[in-house]
């Protein structure tokens, strides 16, 4: 058994699915199913059931499962701690990111760079997209991870994943039982939409007016979850990422897709300046993002370890692994 095996097995545990496993850990779909295959005849035993449409771990999969997430676990401790002792990093990070971003888990990010260069001080801002960007361009923030992809100017845009958007109502709403909406099925319907500074308001205003219809907010929120709590008591409809119908405070909700065409992508990028400091910490920030996997939906602590693993490996010293 290897890491990279765990790796894929955790992948394929949390997808269900051999093209989403394979996009999530960053390999062909050939190639995670010839690892899984060899890792079962290693075990002499299957260790997921396969069919058409889904994959299910088998009882000898369940076991497996937690001495996988550990053996990532202590890799990643280990290749923290070599960084640790052979980085003498410096100074303090200025980073900002939007509320509820999906993609990659902000809080994660900081503790692990947190343990990889604990003489960094670092120092976070959050806000909405649009204003991060305007704090990275006036030399208030070293990096920002936002949602926000217009008007950067000379801005570096480094793209971490991508989503799509979906509609919410609650149950009672007489739509909810479509099984796709489109922006011409919502005019007359009153929105829920956060501020125009956060990258989601001119993402939802641009669609619906490319479909030429005109749409009411009628509730302007600065947190995602007074934006689920008023849709869930029927006061309005609202568009979010993917991810944000994922969180519990919208079990209740109905999550309806949008057609293809009609639907913008939730794109999250890190947006940074040109650096001429070469002791700035922020390179070694995007070292940990440089090849996460894009991830459909929010992160669980077990992606964050099959995709913190698959990083260190790819940015070990002599690898070929870099920004995207």
């Amino acid at each position: 058994m290897d890491l990279r095996q765990m790796e894929y097995l955790v992948a394929l545990f949390e997808e269900r699915q051999f093209t989403r496993a394979a996009a999530l850990a960053g390999v062909s779909q050939s190639g995670l199913s010839a690892a899984i295959r060899s890792l079962e005849d290693e075990l002499g035993t299957s260790l997921f059931t396969r069919t058409t449409r889904r994959v299910e771990p088998t009882a000898a999969g369940q076991a497996l499962l937690p001495h996988a997430l550990a053996m990532l676990e202590q890799a990643t401790a280990a290749r923290d701690a070599v960084v640790r002792a052979s980085r003498e990093l410096a100074g303090t990070l200025r980073i900002g990111a939007e509320q509820c971003l999906g993609i990659v888990d902000v809080a994660a990010l900081l503790e692990r760079f947190g343990r990889r260069f604990p003489h960094v001080r670092v120092e976070f801002t959050q806000a909405g997209s649009h204003s991060l960007v305007a704090m990275v361009r006036d030399d208030e923030l070293d990096v920002a991870l936002v949602a926000a992809t217009d008007h950067l100017g000379g801005l570096v845009q480094t793209e971490l994943g991508r989503e799509p958007l979906v509609v919410l109502l609650p149950p009672e709403h007489p739509l909810a039982g479509r099984p796709r909406l489109g922006w011409r099925d919502l005019a007359g319907e009153s929105f829920i939409d956060v501020h125009p500074s956060w990258a989601l308001r001119p993402l939802n205003d641009g669609a619906c007016g490319a479909s030429g219809v005109h749409r009411r907010v009628a509730l302007s929120v600065n947190d995602v979850h007074t934006l689920l709590e008023m849709v869930d008591r029927g006061l309005g409809v609202a568009v979010v990422p993917q991810h944000v119908a994922a969180k519990p405070q919208a079990a209740r909700l109905v999550r309806v897709s949008l057609p293809d065409q009609a639907a913008p992508e939730w794109v999250v990028s890190a947006v940074t300046a040109a650096w001429d400091r070469a002791a700035s910490p922020a390179p070694y920030l995007l070292e940990l993002l440089a090849d996460a996997p894009a991830c459909p939906t929010p992160a669980t602590h077990r992606r964050e370890v099959a995709a913190e693993v698959s990083l260190a490996d790819r940015c070990a010293p002599g690898s070929t692994g870099g920004v995207a």
